[in-house]
C-alpha cells in the first residue's frame, strides 16, 4: 500500500471510532469473542505458518503463541467491565461537596508493529489490549515471518471490517510510511535500535507509545541452587524458539564452585528435550534468516565451546551451545544474542555480579536461582530490570496479573492483562462539583480569604 492508501485507511478507522462503534462494553466483548473464535478456527493454519517461518513444533506454537493469546483474551473478557468502570478517588477538603473520578477512555486509532520471533503472539496480544480499551487498530506484521504475516491478514480480514482492524503487510517502506501518519497511539515490539527510531517518529507528532524492546538478560545461579531443576528451567528458557526470545536468558553468571556441575546438568536437560542430536529433532526451531544465522555462527569463534556448536546452514539450525572462558570484552557480550548460544561467566561473590549488571544497560529480564531469601531481596532491590523470576525463567510473561515491560533501553511501558487495557487507555480525571452551595473563599476580594485558606490547606 502506498502513502495515500494508508492515509485513507487510517481516516476510515478514525471515522469508525468517532462514530462510537467501539466504545460500548458489549462491542468490545463481541470483538474479543469473535477474535477468539477465529483463532480457534484457524489454529491448524497458524501452527502451519509458524512451522514454515520458524520450524516451531505444534506444541511450542500452541503454548507460546496460540494458547497464550487465547488465555489473554478470555481473561480480558472476564475482567473488562470491571476495568472499564470509572474509579472513585478521594477528594480533598478544599473541594468539599465535589466528587472525583478517573475515567478510562480509548485513545482512538492505534498502530501495532510486531516482530518476527513470536509473530502471531506479539501481534495479537497487543491487539487484545487495543480492542479491550475500545480502539481501532492497524497491525504491521514482520516481513521476516511472511507465512504468519499472510495468515494474520487472512484471519483479521475474516473477523473485522477494515475500519475496525486491518493488517498492512510489507517491509521497511510500509513501516516508515505508517509512522508518518497521525495515529493516536503506537505499540512497538522489536529491537532497541529500531525502537529509538519509532520513538523519534512518535515524538515528532507527540504520539504516546509503548516500546517492548530487549537487552542482555542475566541468569544468576548461586551455589545453593537446586542445580538439576535450575538447569531444566534455564534450558527451557534459553532454547525455546532456539533462543529467539526477547526475555531468554542471554548469559549465565554461575558461582565458580558450581560451574562444572551446572554445565553437566544443562547438557543433560538439552539431551532430554531435543535428543543426542538436536539438529535432527523435528521440534527444534530454526533461525529466522540467513543474515541472522551468519551473525550467530560468527560468535562461535569466541571463547570455548563446552558442548554443542553444530550448525546446519541449509536448514538454518544451530544446536544448543554452551560457551565458556567468556568475558565482557567478547563481541557476543556486547549485544543481545537472540539465538541458541549461551555464554557462561563465573563469580566468587554476588557483589561482582550486581556491579557487572549495573554497569550495563538495564535488561528486560533477570533470573535468579537461589534458596536464600536475603540474597533474593538483595539482588531484586539493587538491580533494575523489566521483570523476571526467582528460581525459574520466562514464566512471568505468562501471567495476566503481572505487567510485562522493560525499563531504560529495554522498553517503555508495559502490558498483559489489565496493564494492556491501561496501556491503550487514556485515564481522564474528572471533578464533579456540587451546585447546592458555593465556597466563596476561592474568589478574589473575599475578606480574610487568605487566613481561612491557610487553615484549610494545612
Amino acid at each position: 500500500m502506498d502513502r495515500q492508501e494508508l492515509t485513507a485507511l487510517m481516516e476510515t478507522q478514525k471515522q469508525f471510532f468517532l462514530q462510537g462503534h467501539t466504545r460500548a462494553a458489549s462491542a468490545r466483548i463481541h470483538a474479543l469473542t469473535k477474535l477468539i473464535q477465529a483463532i480457534e478456527q484457524y489454529e491448524h493454519e497458524i501452527s502451519d505458518a509458524l512451522k514454515r517461518d520458524l520450524h516451531k513444533s505444534e506444541t511450542e506454537a500452541y503454548i507460546t503463541e496460540i494458547g497464550f493469546v487465547l488465555m489473554e483474551a478470555r481473561h480480558t473478557i472476564k475482567s473488562l467491565k470491571r476495568w472499564m468502570k470509572p474509579k472513585r478517588v478521594k477528594t480533598p477538603i478544599t473541594h468539599f461537596g465535589s466528587r472525583s473520578r478517573i475515567m478510562p477512555e480509548p485513545y482512538g486509532t492505534t498502530l501495532i508493529i510486531a516482530p518476527w520471533n513470536y509473530p502471531f503472539q506479539l501481534a495479537v496480544a497487543p491487539l487484545i489490549g487495543a480492542l479491550a480499551a475500545g480502539n481501532t487498530a492497524i497491525i504491521k506484521p514482520s516481513e521476516w515471518a511472511p507465512h504468519t504475516s499472510a495468515l494474520l491478514a487472512k484471519l483479521i480480514t475474516s473477523v473485522f471490517p477494515r475500519e475496525h482492524v486491518a493488517v498492512v503487510e510489507g517491509a521497511v517502506e510500509e513501516s516508515e510510511a505508517l509512522l508518518k501518519l497521525p495515529f493516536d497511539y503506537i505499540f512497538f515490539t522489536g529491537s532497541t535500535a529500531i525502537g529509538k527510531k519509532v520513538m523519534q517518529a512518535a515524538a515528532e507528532q507527540l504520539i504516546p507509545l509503548t516500546l517492548e524492546l530487549g537487552g542482555k538478560s542475566p541468569c544468576i545461579v548461586h551455589h545453593d541452587a537446586d542445580l538439576a531443576l535450575a538447569a531444566k528451567r534455564i534450558a527451557f528458557g534459553k532454547w525455546t524458539n532456539a533462543g529467539q526470545t526477547c526475555i531468554a536468558p542471554d548469559y549465565i553468571y554461575v558461582h565458580e564452585s558450581m560451574k562444572d556441575a551446572l554445565e553437566h546438568e544443562l547438557r543433560k536437560a538439552v539431551t532430554q528435550f531435543y535428543g543426542e542430536v538436536p539438529l535432527e529433532a523435528d521440534h527444534y526451531p530454526s533461525i529466522i534468516s540467513d543474515r541472522h544465522y551468519q551473525r550467530l555462527t560468527a560468535f562461535l569463534q569466541e571463547g570455548t565451546v563446552a558442548w554443542g556448536g553444530q550448525c546446519d546452514s541449509e536448514r538454518r539450525r544451530i544446536a544448543p551451545t554452551l560457551l565458556t572462558d567468556m568475558n565482557w570484552q567478547h563481541a557476543i557480550m556486547q549485544e543481545e544474542i537472540f539465538g541458541p548460544l549461551m555464554p557462561v561467566l563465573t563469580y566468587s561473590s554476588m557483589e561482582e555480579v550486581i556491579q557487572a549488571v549495573q554497569a550495563h544497560p538495564k535488561p528486560l529480564a533477570l533470573y535468579l536461582f537461589t534458596k536464600e531469601h536475603a540474597l533474593q531481596q538483595e539482588v531484586l532491590s539493587r538491580v533494575s530490570f523489566g521483570g523476571g523470576c526467582v528460581n525459574d525463567t520466562l514464566m512471568h510473561i505468562a501471567s495476566p496479573y503481572l505487567p510485562f515491560g522493560g525499563v531504560g533501553e529495554s522498553g517503555l511501558g508495559s502490558y498483559h492483562g489489565k496493564a494492556s487495557f491501561d496501556a491503550f487507555s487514556h485515564h481522564k480525571s474528572v471533578l464533579f462539583q456540587t451546585n447546592r452551595f458555593d465556597l466563596a473563599l476561592r474568589y478574589p476580594g473575599v475578606k480574610n480569604a487568605l487566613k481561612w485558606m491557610k487553615k484549610v490547606m494545612k
